[in-house]
């Protein structure tokens, strides 16, 4: 099953009008054309940052030394920011290399930054005059510490070399994923079953064979409907393997590495270096917690894996015990059991959900929800044509409050997956805008009903969050909360699509498109359960196999992941190696991954308090205030416990499995 991660004419409405020449707000968006202005700007940038950090050094721990700190967040956001962002979407390869060669050197400059001993015994000398001060001190206090500001000499050198190089082995994972072009040749015969819109202009090799580039836009409308299991086999191979053994040596190596890293601080793994900070506070106790999520839906996996054979043998017109369910076989007979079943096919929602007016119906959603209004920006420069520009305002006041950027359709060289760059983040004291850039990989033939939910709107979730936020310091701003709660403020409206209150607002972003009939809406609601037990046990293996890698002696990837996914009701396939191209576990969630599953915990005790009022614009002002404009100036079980009124627990999503 391929990992799900963290582009029509536009149908405009009153609330998001078009608005020539307006500014984006947070402030127009550098746009490098050519490898040596990424690098003059780099040049610049760092020279500005250094000669910040050199002033900063000569100010006490007195009571402005917060402010000057954040300031000098403030600015590393604006010179460095961009850069990160146009490394995973411009369309030029030598850009994408030269914000490669930019990042490795703001890396050197961020682990150099935090073993600055006077920053540092500054930094200790702070008295923070608030809760929010007192947050802000804790996580830098922290930061520097897990630098290896406080180890000696030696041990430090070996921190920062280490540190320096886990960066530059986990951008090149990356990099071998993203820059790998995989196509898989198949005649129109072979792809019977699949939508020829999905194929029909593809490109042909010189024997007429349809070249099918295999992309988040293609992967799982050829797995669902692909009727000849011997394509969705290579089209399942040719995914799993990206990245390749060279990716392999390089998970292997990254493992080692932070292992290293851990053991300079006397832990014992990455993992419980790691954790210790977050929510979780130990590898053993997310561990214990990915076991309980195992055992919850262990028998629904086994039950749903049963029913999948038996699909299988009555196309086949074999005994269910002759038969055997391949990884390449899950998705498809998935799907036919849930058209079987509950007569939906995922493919008929593209109609009714063009992917630009998808994008419209989110956003109208929101302004519902939390009295805000979206605004497109015409003429805007950006970094491809298919990108666009947006600006969110307070829908009471019209005050701005932040800026998007879109970049919605697949293509060469740009990353796969969803995601949101939060690249700049609001401080009210500045009164600093935010700014965010949400990228996806949709199909332009339109959405599913999935890609709504599980896409678009959990990725537009992290864009609000950074719009939304009013904290007082940059560093604090949007999505700078805890790794294993950063996902739930989105996770939560995945399942938002389901409601026909929702669906209905459609008509106000496009009055051409089909509405989904009331039938359609409750068999996809009745679908959506199936497979449920399949797919949260394997975030599960997922998150464990990342804890383990990160884990007491680095074991190998690739037998762990082996031994792992053997003892599934699925099993391993050899000579596969998924861990190839598991980019989470390579960089930013390394030892993290099962906070997607935290998070989704969290996200079903947040839904509690919108349970039959998803609209309900008096429950969004809460949830706005208490959640969402708090950032990170406040630690999460406050902020849950502000919202919910009482402590979160794991109730509403146990119970729901059980349905």
């Amino acid at each position: 099953m391929k990992l799900l991660l963290c582009w029509v004419v536009v149908g405009l409405w009153a609330g998001a009008n078009s608005a020539a020449a307006a500014a984006l707000p947070g402030g127009p968006f550098p746009v490098y054309r050519h490898a040596a202005e990424v690098q003059s700007a780099c040049e610049r940038g760092l020279a500005g940052a250094k000669s910040r950090v050199a002033q900063l050094e000569r100010r006490r721990g007195d009571d402005r030394w917060i402010t000057s700190m954040d300031d000098l967040a403030a600015y590393i956001e604006d010179v460095s920011g961009p850069i990160f962002v146009l490394t995973t979407v411009h369309p030029d390869k030598a850009v994408r290399d030269a914000t490669q060669a930019c990042e490795l050197r703001w890396q050197d400059f961020d682990s150099t930054l935090k073993q600055n001993e006077k920053l540092y015994r500054a930094a200790r000398q702070v008295k923070p005059r608030d809760a929010i001060e007192r947050e802000f001190m804790k996580s830098t206090l922290e930061s520097f510490e897990d630098a290896g500001v406080s180890l000696p000499p030696k041990q430090r050198r070996q921190a920062k070399a280490l540190q320096d190089r886990i960066t530059a082995l986990a951008q090149q994972f990356e990099r071998n994923v993203r820059d790998e072009v995989v196509q898989v040749a198949l005649t129109e015969a072979e792809l019977q079953g699949v939508p020829p819109s999905l194929w029909a202009e593809a490109k042909r090799d010189a024997t007429g064979r349809v070249l099918m580039t295999i992309d988040d836009a293609t992967y799982f409308p050829l797995m669902r409907n692909a009727t000849d299991a011997t394509v969705r086999e290579r089209i399942w191979r040719a995914d799993t393997n990206k990245g390749g053994e060279a990716n392999l040596k390089l998970l292997a190596e990254l493992g080692r590495l932070r292992l290293d890293y851990a053991r300079l601080f006397g832990a014992d793994s990455y993992a419980d270096f790691t954790l210790r900070h977050r929510m979780a506070q130990s590898a053993a106790r997310a561990t214990r917690f990915l076991g309980e999520v195992q055992q919850a839906v262990g028998e629904r996996e086994r039950a749903e894996v049963a029913d999948m054979r038996a699909a299988k043998a009555q196309a086949l017109g074999q005994p269910p015990a002759d038969v055997r369910i391949e990884r390449w076989d899950a998705v498809f007979y998935a799907e036919q059991i849930r058209r079987v079943r509950h007569a939906v096919d995922q493919e008929v929602f593209r109609k009714h959900l063009p992917t630009q007016e998808s994008l419209l119906l989110a956003m109208r959603m929101i302004e519902m929800l939390f009295g805000v209004k979206y605004s497109r920006i015409e003429g805007v420069p950006l970094w491809h044509p298919d990108a666009q520009a947006w600006a969110v305002s307070d829908a009471a006041t019209g005050q701005p409050l932040a800026g998007l950027i879109v970049d919605l359709y697949a293509r060469e060289g740009k990353g796969s997956g969803a995601f949101v760059w939060s690249h700049r983040n609001s401080a009210t004291r500045l009164k600093r805008l935010p700014q965010a850039v949400l990228v996806t990989n949709f199909d332009r033939r339109g959405l599913t009903l999935e890609d709504f939910g599980e896409s678009l709107l959990h990725e537009f979730g992290h864009s609000v969050h950074n719009a939304l936020s009013r904290t007082r310091l940059v560093s604090q701003g949007g999505t700078n909360v805890l790794r294993d709660f950063v996902e739930a403020p989105s996770q939560m409206l995945e399942d938002w699509i389901y409601e026909r209150n929702v669906l209905d607002l459609m008509r106000e972003v496009c009055a051409a498109c089909p509405p989904i009939p009331d039938a359609l809406l409750a068999q996809a609601k009745a679908a959506k359960r199936f497979g449920l037990g399949t797919r949260y046990a394997r975030q599960a293996l997922y998150a464990s196999f990342d804890l383990g890698m990160h884990g007491a002696g680095a074991p190998e990837p690739m037998p762990l992941w082996a031994r792992m996914e053997g003892a599934t009701p699925l099993g391993h396939v050899a000579g596969t190696m998924f861990p190839a191209g598991f980019g989470h576990a390579a960089s930013g969630y390394a030892a993290g991954y099962y906070g997607y599953l935290w998070s989704e915990v969290v996200a079903a005790d947040l839904r509690t308090a919108f349970d039959g009022r998803r609209l309900d614009p008096a429950v969004g002002k809460r949830y706005r205030d208490s959640v969402l404009a708090q950032g990170g100036q406040r630690p999460p079980q406050d902020l849950l416990r502000a919202f919910l009124g009482r402590d979160t627990n794991t109730q509403a999503f146990f119970e729901d499995l059980k349905r």
